[in-house]
């Protein structure tokens, strides 16, 4: 095959990597699709055809993730302390489980509050079982830090959450970017199979829907919309509202269980609304 077909052939593989990385589809075919200028650029510039071309191009993916990753950071992540080392009899818990594969929407927080290293080092390794030598090729580092980057990784990821406030509001904040980004995908995640949207009457006579059931039909509903919206408490709730002369209008009020969103009720009431308290994105308590 020439490198045209070998990519195409790759690139569900390479989609599949970037999506679980990045938590976003859209970004992912993007980043996947850098990875075929760059291939483009080095056979032009050099001449000469890769060895391995779907390593190559698992590394250029996997490293433009990670500089995707780095943009969203604003302060310095930790690094990995490179003292501890692990012997060939060590144990790791990623020898027995690969609990990327089992983790669902209500650990997806947890895992985007990993630093960027800690990310990718979990994601290669638990849901691709890539070894902590190609991992280590990619984060520039030694198989020993990979190891104890994706440790590190696993074990924030396997911490129960301790506080219930914190999983719902980032379950809400992810819904309502999804929704702006029209990530549909992202948003049939995060609702569970018998979401509801409801509304009081207030919110009714403003214009929005009495009731809408079912995932899919909640999912379609948000898809591309409430770009104006704004993240909000609502009796020490964290929820979202449009707002009109800069006083809340409408409230998004959720109902998350498990890490996932099992209801939503537009209220526009105004005693509800005088509850309305504007947010940063994160629960100060």
């Amino acid at each position: 095959m020439d490198r045209t077909e070998i990519f195409e052939a790759e690139r569900p593989r390479l989609l599949g990597i970037a999506s679980r990385v990045l938590a976003d589809h859209a970004e992912a075919e993007d980043v996947v699709q850098q990875a075929w200028l760059r291939l483009e650029r080095a056979v032009a510039r050099d001449g000469t055809d890769i060895e391995n071309l779907p390593a190559w191009l698992t590394t250029v993916t996997t490293r433009l993730c990670l500089d995707r990753l780095r943009s969203r950071t604003p302060v310095p992540v930790e690094e990995v302390e490179l003292g501890e080392t692990f012997g060939a009899t060590a144990s790791d818990p990623a020898d027995d489980v690969a609990l990327a594969d089992t983790v669902g929407i209500a650990l997806q927080a947890v895992i985007d509050r990993l630093s960027p290293r800690e990310r990718v080092a979990f994601v290669l390794h638990d849901s691709f079982g890539f070894e902590f030598g190609t991992i280590a090729a990619v984060l520039d580092t030694t198989p020993a830090a990979a190891r104890k980057l994706a440790s590190r990784a696993r074990a924030k990821v396997a911490q129960p959450a301790a506080e219930d406030s914190l999983a719902d509001w980032e379950v809400v904040d992810a819904f309502m970017d999804a929704a702006r980004g029209g990530d549909l995908e992202r948003l049939l995640q995060l609702l569970a199979p018998d979401a509801v949207v409801g509304a009081d009457a207030a919110a009714v006579q403003a214009g929005t829907p009495a009731s809408i059931e079912g995932r899919g039909e909640v999912a379609a509903f948000f898809n591309g919309s409430a770009h104006a919206a704004m993240p909000v408490f609502v009796g020490g709730r964290p929820a979202s509202a449009w707002f009109h002369r800069g006083a809340a209008a409408v409230v998004f009020d959720f109902t998350v269980e498990h890490g996932m969103v099992r209801g939503i009720t537009f209220r526009a009431e105004p005693e509800v609304l005088a509850r309305v308290v504007r947010r940063d994105g994160a629960d100060p308590r």
